[in-house]
């Protein structure tokens, strides 16, 4: 994607009623992002004066593991773009860890968006079963966080 498209792209989110606004092509990766402060948009990740974010895509995982593949497993997905943290603090206990049981209403993570600190609780009761994310690693609106067989 040469500087030209990308001066386009970052113009049609500042011209239009969308925050966000993600390209791939050929293997690399165009993230936009306007957030509105004082009524003044503003185009940048609040720790980077850049207007967009270039990264290499991952290439697409083969088959599925067992685990994903069983339908009696319940995702737990992401409820906002944001960064995925497993503890309250870097030198806490994670809220959670695979193969403990946890109950509805229990905290599972932490996701940060824009400073802001979401803990993502509990909706069913079960076993987590898989913790599909890294730690302080980008999450996705919908993104799969843990897998848990509400079963056991």
């Amino acid at each position: 994607m040469n500087e030209n498209e990308l001066k386009k792209l970052i113009k049609l989110v500042e011209e239009s009623n969308i925050d966000e606004l993600e390209v791939s092509r050929w293997g690399r990766k165009v993230r936009i992002t306007k957030h509105k402060a004082s009524g003044n948009p503003v185009a940048a990740r609040p720790e980077s004066p850049a207007v967009h974010e270039i990264t290499r895509s991952e290439p697409e995982q083969a088959p599925k593991k067992k685990e994903e593949a069983s339908s009696d497993l319940v995702k737990v997905t992401s409820p906002m773009v944001g960064t995925f943290y497993r503890s309250p603090a870097p030198d806490a206990k994670p809220y959670v860890e695979e193969n403990q049981f946890i109950t509805t209403g229990q905290v599972l993570c932490i996701i940060e968006a824009m400073k802001l600190m979401n803990e993502i609780e509990a909706e069913i009761s079960g076993k987590i079963v898989k913790i599909a994310v890294e730690n302080a690693q980008p999450v996705e609106y919908g993104q799969t966080l843990f897998l848990v067989d509400p079963n056991a």
